[in-house]
């Protein structure tokens, strides 16, 4: 063991009681303390530390508890200063006292025990490595208890009964010094596998074995559920209910005694570690109230549906069970476009479409959520979802992004649509929903988060006929003719819809009623009054809920393939370690942000000890991703553009953020380089090692979206008699991307308009993308989140257009009418 720590440490890597001696020795020193050792450092120009840096230093001392050394060892541990290093500064600095904090202990434990979670009959290892100035021995307890025969490092035990799950600690000694490892718990499960089941735990991730069961119980009784799940270090546990954590619920089994009525309802268990979480499955708990009645005449019931209180006795219960509507899956597709070429970019519907992506998956549906997709990308999307419908399913579409209306039909832009873009640059809800409809299912779903001004470039009227069904909910974040906000922010925020519609999609209520309260939320938010509310348009009539069960159906065999089908669009790639021919190893790691935002990030597993610096990237993309090389193998999440997946990744790594992985043609391959330098080399250019890595088509670029449109896409459905796809469209002249201001009949370029001028002078200001439309303005607003292009003073491109009403279901087939006349506004 040498004298010191080991040199190639990064300073910042130092554990926290060292670098606390180190600071109080810095910082009462006057002639050999922090203020010096800044001076050494500063002659260095490797980390070169500034007059600035050393007064910002300084200013520590005015702080609580504040230091100004540790503020001096974090600038330099920031600018890859090592041990090494600062054994040579503290060296040059003549302060003995502070290189005795760097000398190792007598004993210093290297490998700590970790917890565990495992299934009776597998092999148990604990391991404990220690390190002294004379031969080590170890002794293992369980609880106060000596283990027999474990003078060993490692302890074994093979196999692993019921009766080994504890508490286990490890003692070390060196000569007169000695050590305790830290605690560790073994759980083992009981679990019973079918025929050639197994499970290997080689990697130490989780992995749920025990799956929580339904039950039917009646007020007073007990509830017990049981989870479970094997990993390393051990699982947490925390038990929800309707979404909505159970206090004091953190075990592998819930109990519940004496249960009411009002605690029946949908339970699961979320399991998580460090750094991974995952859930159980979702099952119902349904208790039935135990009904008095008197019965004084003949009746006919089933054993199960009485029973008599007492021997001799004409009073009964009667096991009320009530009826229960079901899902034979659950699908939905999420899309947010905010990087438009054509037309004002976007904030809120990334953050929108996350939000809603997890609180779905929460619900147990199998959800698809996508950022911006060109017109080609959005109609294979569109049928890929509609792959996964079959009769009973639900089916949810939300979109967030540019859109109009015209004659009743709502239509979603794509990013690369034109200006000004038309029908057939884009895609008509009611189109889909007719393709849904053709599914059988029991409930459709459209949450269209998105302007719904009449677009006046559009001359085109709808041919779409739909049939009449009572299993449709409309949810529009704002009314007819009117604009949909997101509200201004410097960081990530949702628009209004969305700032309100999270806060109750869990609710166990039919979702007519969940809207409702929805739209009474957004009611009461000053920043939209007057100016945004949710229009809901419904023909639902059973009492069908986001959070009803999932129960499939006689296409059983159907249904498990299309949950393949899906889940071939969110397969991640294994994680894997590379070795190199210099002795180091990096850990390459995946995680989804998106169904089509893969995050990749590297980490140095091990490096040999003669390495004084190691650092792995990657590089060499396909030119079909969209990747800014500056954004690469970065720090932080957040200085790639993971924003909200950052919390959920492994520290210490670098990362790099792909997105429109849609695009993606061929395999994805690229390089792992990695650099280095060593002790014993002269010179500090770094010495670089390559491996070329394939990981085939991750999630959704399996689909191939960007393939060309099918013959039976959606697009056949939308084709209007006098749209462009039937006449040629072009593009207009300069004055065709004006709008108007402020009430002014001068034209201004929306990106010449000062800052404050882009948004309503409010307290929680709103912005958007464009401002008035046709020949309606506003005081105050230059641009709404989803607004169609448009020209100034509303003077339409086509002679006439403007003597059309923008209300009217006059070329609009009987059918159609009446469907549409089905369609209830609920009330605000």
């Amino acid at each position: 063991m040498s004298d010191s720590l080991e040199r190639s440490t990064k300073i910042n890597s130092l554990k926290e009681p060292v670098v606390k001696r180190l600071c109080e020795v810095l910082d009462k020193s006057s002639t050999k303390g922090w203020r010096k050792l800044g001076e050494i450092v500063g002659n260095d120009r490797r980390f070169k530390v500034s007059s600035d840096d050393m007064e910002m230093c300084s200013l520590k001392v005015l702080e609580l508890e504040g230091s100004p050394s540790l503020m001096l060892l974090r600038l330099m541990g920031e600018r890859g200063c090592t041990t090494g290093h600062l054994i040579d500064y503290l060296q040059t600095l003549g302060n003995s006292e502070a290189l005795q904090c760097l000398k190792p202990p007598a004993l210093q434990i290297l490998i700590q025990p970790q917890s565990v979670s495992i299934i009776c009959g597998h092999n148990l290892r604990l391991s404990c490595h220690a390190v002294g100035k004379s031969p080590v021995q170890y002794q293992w307890f369980k609880s106060k208890e000596e283990v027999p025969n474990s003078f060993s490092p490692d302890l074994v035990i093979s196999p692993v009964q019921m009766k080994d799950a504890g508490f286990y600690i490890c003692r070390v000694n060196c000569g007169d010094a000695f050590e305790f490892s830290h605690w560790a718990q073994v759980d083992v499960l009981n679990v019973t596998l079918c025929y050639g089941q197994s499970y290997h735990f080689l990697d130490g991730r989780q992995k749920v074995v025990i799956q929580p069961q339904s039950q039917r119980l009646h007020v007073g009784e007990d509830l017990q559920l049981e989870c479970g799940a094997v990993g390393r270090p051990i699982p947490r546990y925390q038990w929800h209910r309707n979404g909505v954590p159970i206090p004091n619920s953190t075990k592998r089994k819930l109990m519940i005694p004496h249960v009411m009525q009002e605690q029946q309802g949908r339970y699961r268990c979320e399991i998580s570690s460090s750094s991974e979480r995952m859930w159980t499955n979702e099952v119902d708990v349904v208790i039935a109230p135990r009904i008095s009645v008197q019965i004084s005449g003949a009746m006919e019931c089933s054993e199960d549906d009485i029973y008599a209180i007492g021997e001799g006795s004409n009073e009964f219960f009667l096991n009320s069970i009530p009826e229960q509507l079901y899902a034979t899956d659950k699908v939905a597709l999420l899309i947010g476009n905010l990087s438009y070429q054509n037309h004002p970019q976007l904030k809120a519907p990334m953050v929108d479409v996350y939000d809603l992506t997890n609180l779905l998956r929460q619900l147990n549906f199998k959800v698809v959520s996508l950022l911006d997709l060109t017109e080609s990308e959005m109609r294979n999307a569109v049928d890929e979802f509609l792959l996964l419908l079959h009769k009973g399913v639900y089916g949810l579409l939300y979109y967030a992004g540019h859109g109009y209306e015209n004659y009743g039909n709502s239509f979603m832009v794509p990013v690369d649509a034109p200006n000004p873009y038309r029908s057939a640059n884009c895609l008509c809800v009611q189109s889909i929903l007719k393709l849904m409809q053709e599914k059988e299912t029991d409930l459709n779903v459209f949450l269209l988060d998105m302007c719904r001004k009449r677009n006046i470039h559009d001359d085109s009227t709808s041919n779409v006929v739909l049939r009449v069904t009572a299993n449709i909910v409309f949810g529009y974040a704002t009314c007819q003719d009117a604009e949909a906000f997101e509200l201004s922010s410097t960081g990530f925020t949702n628009g209004v819809f969305v700032k309100f519609l999270k806060k109750r999609l869990l609710d166990d209520e039919k979702i007519t009623v969940v809207l409702d309260r929805v739209a009474e939320d957004m009611g009461q938010f000053d920043a939209t009054k007057g100016k945004q509310a949710l229009e809901i348009r419904s023909s639902l009539s059973e009492r069908r809920a986001l959070t009803d069960p999932i129960l499939p159906g006689d296409s059983a065999d159907l249904a498990h393939a299309h949950s393949r089908q899906w889940a071939k669009a969110h397969e991640l790639p294994e994680s894997m370690c590379l070795n190199f021919d210099c002795g180091a190893q990096i850990k390459l790691g995946f995680a989804a942000e998106f169904s089509n935002v893969l995050v990749i990030y590297t980490h140095i597993v091990k490096k040999p000890t003669d390495m004084s610096f190691c650092q792995a990237h990657v590089t060499d993309f396909s030119q079909d991703l969209d990747v800014d090389p500056k954004l690469m193998n970065r720090e932080t999440p957040e200085e790639t553009g993971i924003y909200l997946l950052s919390s959920s990744l492994p520290q210490h790594c670098l990362y790099t953020r792909l997105s429109s992985l849609q695009k993606l043609r061929e395999e994805l391959v690229f390089t792992v380089c990695l650099q280095g330098t060593f002790t014993a080399m002269d010179d500090d250019h770094p010495i670089h090692w390559t491996k070329s890595v394939n990981i085939g088509k991750p999630l959704i670029a399996r689909l191939d979206l960007h393939r060309a449109m099918r013959r039976n896409s959606c697009l056949q459905t939308c084709l209007m008699p006098h749209s462009p796809s039937h006449s040629p469209c072009h593009s207009p002249g300069p004055e065709h991307r004006h709008h108007l201001y402020h009430g002014s009949h001068q034209a201004q370029d929306y990106n010449r308009l000062s800052p404050q001028h882009r948004y309503l002078d409010i307290g929680e200001h709103l912005q958007g993308a464009v401002g008035g439309c046709g020949d309606i303005y506003y005081e105050n607003l230059s641009q709404c989140r989803y607004d169609p292009p448009y020209t100034s003073g509303g003077l339409s491109s086509s002679p006439g257009r403007l003597s059309i009403p923008i209300e009217t279901t006059d070329d609009i087939n009987e059918l159609q009418t009446v469907f549409i006349n089905s369609l209830q506004l609920q009330p605000q």
